[in-house]
């Protein structure tokens, strides 16, 4: 789950979610679910969970995104949810490819291609820029008094000014420094390394990457079979894509330690990485 402002946006949901979103204590309003193929882990949880919700009488509509297949694995949901009729919430398909863009009033989603053996697709959360730094003092020496005339000029809005008899227009690039990026997240799904591809649609920086890395190096001909990556894979394209962060996601549960996945992908990148447990939580903090 994402939490951004007011919005939650869940990407993939596994069986029993619902449940631990309750033990999260994250709350239920989830805004929009992107799945990224369908495979039974990374689905079976909606049907609870919009049950839970109806059961606690949402009325906001859900729409849920999701590449090839959705129109009717979504109805094969609703007809299994027997009192899917008398929800107060109607339930949005809509399916997405590769090269897609979704706007949000603040954020984008891009969808991106993945390589999994099946439909499928990752998701690139991207905040909007933000603008520069605000200088104070160049705004005072153009005249503008501090207070509410430095919030307009922040927020991208022109102010007047009077200059003895004259009345001076002053625009926000006179005091404003270069606008700042936003926070951003890519999460792969279930993919082979493809690093390469979503190159292509990613920004020069991202925040944090939550990579497929189902399998350590030793297992790197089984990962390639069933289109999975490694941990050193995840490494790999946590470097070439510029992340800041790297979260391996996925591992088999064959394995009973996974610090050999660790130590496979920290030969590759240096940067922070970590396995998250169930319930974790990741604050990504402004940049600059």
């Amino acid at each position: 789950m994402v939490k951004w402002g007011s919005c939650d946006l869940l990407f993939d949901c596994g069986e029993g979610t619902q449940q631990q979103m309750m033990r999260a204590k994250c709350g239920l309003s989830v805004n929009s679910i992107f799945i990224s193929h369908w495979h039974a882990d990374h689905f079976l949880g909606i049907i609870g969970l919009l049950q839970t919700m109806s059961f606690q009488g949402r009325t906001d509509d859900i729409t849920i995104y999701g590449p090839e297949g959705i129109f009717e694995i979504v109805e094969d949901m609703r007809l299994i949810c027997r009192n899917a009729s008398k929800f107060k919430f109607q339930i949005e398909r809509v399916r997405v490819d590769p090269g897609d863009i979704i706007s949000f009033s603040g954020f984008t989603i891009t969808v991106l291609p993945t390589d999994h053996g099946v439909a499928g697709v990752g998701y690139l959360f991207e905040e909007n820029e933000r603008p520069g730094r605000f200088d104070r003092e160049r705004a005072i020496v153009l005249g503008v008094k501090p207070g509410p005339l430095f919030g307009k000029l922040q927020r991208g809005q022109e102010v007047d000014i009077q200059n003895g008899d004259k009345t001076v227009t002053v625009t926000p690039d006179q005091v404003l420094g270069p606008p700042r990026r936003g926070r951003s997240i890519l999460y792969t799904g279930d993919t082979r390394p493809i690093h390469d591809k979503l190159a292509l649609y990613a920004p020069k920086i991202i925040d944090l990457l939550i990579h497929d890395a189902t399998f350590d190096t030793s297992e790197t001909d089984r990962a390639r079979e069933f289109h999975h990556s490694t941990a050193a894979d995840a490494g790999i394209a946590a470097a070439a894509l510029n992340a800041q962060s790297l979260a391996l996601f996925h591992m088999s549960p064959r394995y009973t330690s996974i610090d050999a996945h660790v130590k496979d992908a920290a030969r590759v990148y240096n940067g922070e990485m970590f396995v998250p447990a169930d319930l974790s939580m990741k604050e990504i903090t402004f940049p600059q």
